[in-house]
C-alpha cells in the first residue's frame, strides 16, 4: 500500500515502528501501518474555518467519543508537526460547537442536513446537525480529555476559546442536572422492538436514587443502560473534571468553573465508592458496571470504552490497584457474561454485536492495562491473527471464525490497535 499522502511525521513514525518490530513482529508493523494511515486517509475532513470533522468510518456521521479516540495516537506527533496539531485542534473546536448545539446528542452531521440514524426518534430533537440524540456521559468526557491531552502534549491553548468555554459550562450544567435525573428534561423513545435502542418509563429510563454520580441514558456502545449509573463512565467523568479544574485554575483562570468541576469530581468519586462496588463469586471487592443506587447492580463489562477494564487507561486508578485487579480477573472470566472463548480467540464482547463476537477495542484495552509485556505481545499476536486478511481491525469478530466480523471500516478500532503497538514499545501520549 502507498502512503504518499500521509504526513511526513506519520510516515516517519510508521518506519520507526517497523524497525522496532523487526522481522519477528512484521505482522504488527504491517497492520500498524495500514491502520495508522487509514484514519488520516479516509476519515478526516478539514474545513475552511479551521474545524475538523471525522467520520467514524462506515457511518456518515461523527461521534464525539469515536472522533476523540481516532486522533489520540497522533498526539505523539503533534508537538513536532504543527499541521497535525492544528487538525486535532480543529476537531476540538468542532466537538465543542456540537456540544453547544446539544450536549445530549452523541453523534452529529458534517453539515446541518437533517440526516439521522432514525427519523422516528422521539426526543427534544430541534437541530438539523444531530445524527443521533442518545445521551451518553462519555460523549461529553472524550472531547474534554482530547482538549487536555492536546494542551499537555503540545502546550497549545488556542483551542481554549469562547466555544470551549461555552461547551464546558453546558457540560457542567448537564452533569449537575443528571446527578438528580428526576429533574432532567431529557427523554428518548425509539419505535423499536429492541430494548437496547430505547428508554423505558416514557423515555426517562428506570428509577434511580441520588448518589452523587451522574446519570447516563446509554452506554458507549449506544445501547441503553439497564441501571443508569454507568460506573466506568462516572470514573471517566471524575478524571476529566480534574482536567477541567486544572485548565480553569491555570490557563483560563475561572475559579467558578474550577470549583464546580472540583465539586463534581468529589461527588462522583464518593458515589462510586458508596454504590459502585460489590463482591464477585470469590468474595473479592470489585467495581460493578452499572448500578441504580437502589440495590441493583450488574457484574459485567462491555467492549466499548469507557469500560471497567479500561479504568487505568482512563487515568482513574493504577494498574496494580487491588480492587482493579480483582475486577480485571472477574471481567476476563466466565463471570462476565460478555467474555467469550472459542477455537480462534478469547476476549470481551458486547451485547451490541452477536453472541460469541469479541472486540479488538477490548483486546487493545486488555493489553494496555497489563503490566506484562508478554501479555501485550500475546494480545497483539491475536489481533493480527484475526484481522481476516484485511490488515485492519473490525468491530466484533466471531471467536470461532475470524472471517465472520462486523464493520469493514471502523476507525476507532484501528487506532486502539495502533495505540497498543505504540504502548508495547513505550511510546505513549503524555497525560
Amino acid at each position: 500500500m502507498r502512503y504518499d499522502t500521509v504526513p511526513e511525521s506519520a510516515r516517519a513514525l510508521m518506519a520507526h515502528v517497523a524497525k522496532l518490530c523487526g522481522p519477528e513482529h512484521a505482522a504488527w508493523s504491517r497492520d500498524f501501518n495500514a491502520a495508522f494511515a487509514n484514519t488520516l486517509l479516509t476519515t478526516v475532513r478539514r474545513h475552511d474555518d479551521g474545524t475538523t470533522f471525522l467520520l467514524t468510518g462506515d457511518i456518515p456521521a461523527m461521534w464525539l467519543r469515536d472522533s476523540s479516540a481516532q486522533v489520540r495516537p497522533y498526539l505523539i506527533l503533534a508537538a513536532q508537526d504543527e499541521d497535525l496539531a492544528s487538525m486535532i485542534a480543529g476537531l476540538v473546536r468542532q466537538q465543542m460547537r456540537c456540544i453547544a448545539i446539544d450536549p445530549y446528542a452523541n453523534a452529529f452531521n458534517e453539515f446541518p442536513s437533517g440526516d439521522s440514524w432514525d427519523h422516528g426518534d422521539r426526543s427534544d430533537r430541534s437541530s438539523p446537525w444531530l445524527w443521533e440524540r442518545k445521551y451518553e456521559t462519555d460523549s461529553l468526557c472524550y472531547p474534554l480529555q482530547l482538549a487536555w491531552l492536546l494542551y499537555c502534549n503540545t502546550g497549545r491553548t488556542d483551542h481554549f476559546d469562547n466555544s470551549f468555554m461555552t461547551a464546558v459550562r453546558r457540560i457542567l450544567d448537564v452533569f449537575e442536572t443528571e446527578q438528580n435525573h428526576a429533574g432532567s428534561p431529557y427523554y428518548f423513545i425509539r419505535d423499536t422492538t429492541l430494548p437496547t435502542e430505547t428508554l423505558g418509563d416514557d423515555g426517562k429510563g428506570s428509577p434511580v436514587a441520588v448518589t452523587g454520580m451522574t446519570w447516563s441514558g446509554f452506554r458507549p456502545s449506544d445501547d441503553a443502560c439497564t441501571y443508569h449509573y454507568l460506573v466506568p463512565a462516572n470514573m471517566f467523568a471524575a478524571v476529566v473534571m480534574g482536567y477541567v479544574e486544572q485548565i480553569f485554575a491555570g490557563p483560563l483562570n475561572d475559579p467558578d468553573i474550577a470549583s464546580r468541576a472540583k465539586r463534581l469530581r468529589e461527588d462522583i468519586s464518593a458515589g462510586i465508592a458508596a454504590h459502585g462496588l460489590a463482591r464477585n463469586r470469590n468474595g473479592e471487592r470489585i467495581y460493578v458496571y452499572e448500578t441504580d443506587g437502589l440495590g441493583h447492580a450488574l457484574i459485567m463489562d462491555d467492549a466499548n470504552v469507557p469500560s471497567l477494564l479500561a479504568a487505568p487507561y482512563l487515568g482513574y486508578c493504577a494498574i496494580d490497584d487491588p480492587v482493579y485487579q480483582a475486577t480485571r480477573r472477574t471481567l476476563l472470566s466466565s463471570e462476565n457474561p460478555y467474555y467469550y472463548a472459542g477455537s480462534h480467540a478469547r476476549g470481551i464482547g458486547s451485547p451490541h454485536t452477536p453472541k460469541g463476537y469479541i472486540w479488538p477495542i477490548a483486546l487493545a484495552v486488555q493489553g494496555m492495562t497489563s503490566a506484562s509485556a508478554d501479555e501485550k505481545g500475546r494480545v497483539l499476536d491475536l489481533l493480527v491473527a484475526i484481522d481476516a486478511g484485511t490488515h485492519v481491525m473490525h468491530e466484533g469478530i466471531d471467536v470461532n471464525d475470524p472471517h465472520a466480523y462486523t464493520r469493514e471500516w471502523f476507525s476507532w478500532a484501528n487506532m486502539m490497535f495502533c495505540e497498543l503497538v505504540m504502548d508495547y514499545f513505550d511510546i505513549r501520549v503524555r497525560r
